[in-house]
């Protein structure tokens, strides 16, 4: 392709909605334009990325046996419900965009499209004989964020490959899980870059097990922990681990003490001169399920550790049932207007003692439960003549002990955020250590939750009705793009891998009323396009300056100049990725080039 004859602008300037360096470079760059919040346009350079990429995830999900379909965009609210996610995300998460057609009827945006792949099943699948199955797509979905940002990684609209196994039973699904990771290891091998799989929270989309694939770079939005052992790796969200040791507790006896304006851990520590991990801290948290049942939550936990807010949410799931639900469509800390609408009275906020009392929740409230449920952190189990509140304002205990002045909760549960330096669970020796990184790709074991919710079953072949099994697969094929750039860029702009760059080449000619210089750069295109070497002849008639500034920013791997060695036979060739530059000869370019391209790319 001739960059004269090529939409082409590139800009000097960061775009003022950019944050991070990857999206500025991509606008900069002319890969792609904003359109509106969370929506941009795939310009020429993109498209060709965006190709690379689904040809690479292509190749390796039809290697593993899985074939290639294309699934409606706009879907009936009626499959959702029959799942019981319409609500979760209409609602809680609030990320379909649901719509109505000229009927009246409900309809979604597809954000993914476990419902729909389920249907399919359900009507089509009948036998054993044709199990195992795997299907999948590359298509764009959409999903209303609330804060759409950082370009391609956080938008509104997207490319996204999904997809879907069936298998008889849990063996057949944890071998087709296995196809489709060790598939996904080849996709970002092949794309060069560097990443790694970690266990992840499964969150709306359910299941036994998960594990995500984030590339790393420090604007990652996530946190990876792991242990340079290479034996473990989680999302923050999932990990878990040893906490430290507490020492043992300096309050001898149990006694109630005047505490004036300590309200948090730091304040209360700092009076009573002890170790936050001598303080039993008790959160409170406000859910609210499905069936629209409001549910006050009670969390003791030991005081130098966190909520972490997923975890919570998993364990609420589970006992969901309990209050007449399926999922939790909202999780927070009730503020003061929330308060107003069940409590009774005044709370002790900042004091609360595990044994708050119940009657603190108005009587009779419809949809809200009366009773406050209660959960206990494992690292609050073993806490020995600890310090926690009294329920009332200004004053603390000290001394407690569970079974003795509290009674410990019957339901003990791991809520605890991971944190840097804890000690692995595998391996006590080795400590935990921080990553960012940037999710790419979600593999999930959902088994039977989508099946049997909507009744997808298959006849074994002893004759029976059983669900099918089933396993999830997604990779973000615009995000991976945007994360190269991310994980691999200079001042000077991009530099892309070479497997996924939208060109291998450009040859510059840096003066173009140089005869001599036009006629090699002419020759050295075709040879070099002949070759399979994908290339860009910038023929603009611009200053070789702003030519060199241009091949930077966009971040073509190799660029080849005809330029003052041409009287010695010879062009230069500069690498992007360490702007080292070679004089080679011209009838040696070709298969340098094609040396080079062949090892980037080689698996």
């Amino acid at each position: 392709m001739r960059l004269s004859q090529m939409l082409f602008v590139t800009l000097r300037e960061d775009p003022a909605e950019a944050e991070i360096p990857s999206h500025k470079l991509l606008v900069r760059a002319g890969y792609i334009r904003r359109i509106g919040s969370g929506v941009y346009a795939y310009l020429p350079l993109m498209w060709r990325v965006l190709q690379k990429v689904s040809q690479i995830v292509r190749q390796e999900m039809n290697a593993a046996g899985a074939e290639e379909c294309l699934l409606p965009q706009v879907q009936p609210s009626e499959l959702w419900k029959e799942s019981g996610r319409w609500d979760t995300y209409t609602q809680a998460e609030g990320i379909m965009f649901a719509l109505q057609d000229r009927q009246g009827r409900e309809l979604g945006l597809e954000p993914t499209h476990e419902e729909v792949i389920t249907t399919i099943a359900r009507e089509m699948i009948r036998s054993y004989r044709q199990l195992p199955r795997n299907l999948y797509q590359i298509q764009t979905k959409f999903r209303d964020e609330i804060r759409p940002r950082f370009g391609l990684m956080r938008g509104r609209e997207f490319i996204m490959k999904d997809a879907y196994s069936f298998d008889m039973d849990e063996a057949g699904m944890r071998e087709s899980y296995r196809k489709m990771r060790d598939a996904y290891y080849n996709i970002m091998q092949r794309t060069g870059l560097a990443f790694r799989a970690v266990d992840a929270d499964s969150g709306a989309i359910g299941g036994s097990g998960s594990q995500e694939f984030m590339v790393l770079a420090d604007a990652g939005e996530d946190e990876v922990l792991y242990t340079e052992d290479g034996q473990y790796a989680a999302n923050v969200e999932k990990a878990i681990s040893l906490p430290a040791d507490a020492k043992p507790s300096s309050f001898k006896k149990y006694e109630k003490l005047d505490t004036p304006n300590t309200p948090t851990i730091e304040s209360l520590c700092k009076l009573l001169k002890c170790s936050a991990a001598h303080i039993l801290k008790n959160v409170l948290y406000q859910v609210v399920y499905d069936n629209s049942m409001t549910v006050l939550v009670l969390v003791s936990i030991r005081g130098d550790q966190d909520v972490n807010e997923v975890k919570l949410q998993n364990e609420l799931v589970k006992l969901a049932g309990d209050y007449g639900g399926r999922a939790v469509i909202g999780l927070s800390v009730p503020d003061v207007e929330a308060q107003a609408k069940w409590a009774a009275k005044a709370l002790p906020l900042g004091y609360i003692a595990p044994d708050l009392r119940d009657d603190y929740i108005q009587p009779g409230g419809k949809n809200l439960a009366p009773k406050f449920l209660r959960l206990v952190d494992q690292t609050a189990v073993e806490m020995k003549n600890f310090a926690t509140g009294s329920n009332e304002t200004d004053r603390h205990v000290v001394g407690a002990n569970w079974g003795k002045e509290f009674q410990l909760p019957k339901l003990v549960v791991d809520v605890r955020t991971a944190q840097v330096g804890d000690r692995a669970i595998h391996d006590p020796s080795q400590t935990l250590k921080s990553a960012r990184g940037i999710e790419i790709g979600h593999i999930f074991q959902l088994g039977t939750k989508y099946s049997k919710a909507m009744n997808a079953t298959y006849t074994s072949e002893q004759g029976e009705e059983m669900p099918l099994v089933m396993g999830c697969y997604g990779i973000g094929v615009s995000r991976l793009a945007q994360a190269a750039v991310e994980q691999s860029y200079d001042k000077d702009g991009i530099i892309w891998p070479v497997a996924i760059a939208p060109y291998h080449a450009i040859v510059i000619v840096p003066n173009i009323n140089d005869t001599a210089q036009k006629e090699t750069a002419e020759k050295l295109y075709a040879e070099l396009n002949a070759a399979g070497i994908e290339t860009l002849l910038d023929d603009r008639d611009e200053r070789a300056g702003v030519k060199f500034k241009d091949a930077d920013l966009v971040g073509i791997p190799y660029r080849i100049v005809t330029g003052r060695s041409l009287k010695e036979g010879k062009v230069e060739v500069v690498k992007r990725a360490n702007h080292e530059s070679q004089e080679v000869a011209i009838e040696q370019v070709v298969a340098t080039l094609q040396d080079w391209v062949s090892q980037a790319v080689a698996r």
